[in-house]
């Protein structure tokens, strides 16, 4: 359980997460603001209160998979915090020769896992992860975060059926489920749902939370790491698109754009108060 000191203390990282990629998309005029913006508070969560992960990149350190990686700069916002490089290398992302690519790249970027981009292979390298990791009686957990528009690739569910089969119950789904990709909400592109019901004809075990209540993610993660089935797990995550910022919320327009000067300015009133 988490003390409220603890959970201020996470509310107020990933307020400068939001803050941090609002000023990055801006700067480089290019990035996915929504998406990322609904997945800072899990991942706030995540990298600083339940995953084993360090700068020194232990062997035996959990391993993250941002499958939706055109999310990636809420990625670096917690790289940066958790002292993976310094902050102020933040200002460099999508720009020319940066270290900060539009999508994370393994080779340039150490606490990089995969390179990712291509929706729908993240739970699948996921599962090989996992795999390598009980054939070397490995301790770490493999986490794989993934976007609900992205459950609409057949690649998905093939590795929805691998993971029981193998019986990978150190490995950890989070399903982003905002309801919204770049052409529209996900209903209406091609329905997901009901995205528990199917999981669980998987053979998954399945917790439904609220993806931005910092204890819920908090004790949906703690209890997924001590799972003792032999299933995977994953997280449904209720989540909102552009979290945090009011004419961002809740509309695919913001999936992938960078905010002008005005547009900069507003959002950054609403997330500064």
């Amino acid at each position: 359980m988490l003390s409220p000191n603890e959970v201020q203390e996470l509310k107020d990282l990933a307020k400068e997460s939001r803050i941090n990629i609002l000023k990055m998309v801006h700067n480089s005029k290019s990035g996915h603001i929504g998406g990322a913006f609904s997945a800072a508070d899990i991942l706030t969560v995540l990298y600083h209160k339940c995953m084993n992960i360090t700068p020194e990149m232990d062997e035996n350190r959990d391993r993250f998979v941002l499958s939706k990686g055109h999310a990636s700069a809420i990625l670096y916002s917690v790289l940066s915090q958790k002292g993976f490089f310094p902050k102020e290398e933040l200002m460099t992302f999508r720009l020319f020769g940066s270290k900060l690519q539009g999508h994370p790249c393994k080779k340039m970027l150490k606490g990089v896992e995969v390179s990712t981009g291509s929706l729908g292979q993240g739970l699948s390298i996921g599962c090989g992860m996992a795999m390598g990791l009980k054939l070397n009686n490995s301790p770490a957990k493999v986490f794989v975060y993934m976007g609900d528009g992205e459950l609409q690739e057949g690649s998905c569910w093939e590795a929805f059926m691998q993971a029981p089969h193998r019986k990978l119950n150190n490995l950890i789904a989070i399903i982003d489920r905002n309801r919204y990709q770049i052409d529209g909400c996900t209903e209406d592109v091609m329905t997901v749902s009901p995205v528990e019901e199917k999981l669980k004809a998987f053979n998954w075990e399945t917790i439904v939370i609220d993806g931005h209540d910092i204890e819920q993610i908090y004790d949906a993660i703690e209890k997924a790491k001590n799972n003792n089935s032999d299933k995977p797990i994953a997280i449904i995550a209720n989540a909102v698109k552009g979290k945090g910022v009011s004419f961002m919320e809740n509309t695919a327009a913001w999936h992938g754009k960078a905010p002008n000067d005005e547009q900069f300015e507003k959002a950054m009133a609403e997330l500064v108060k």
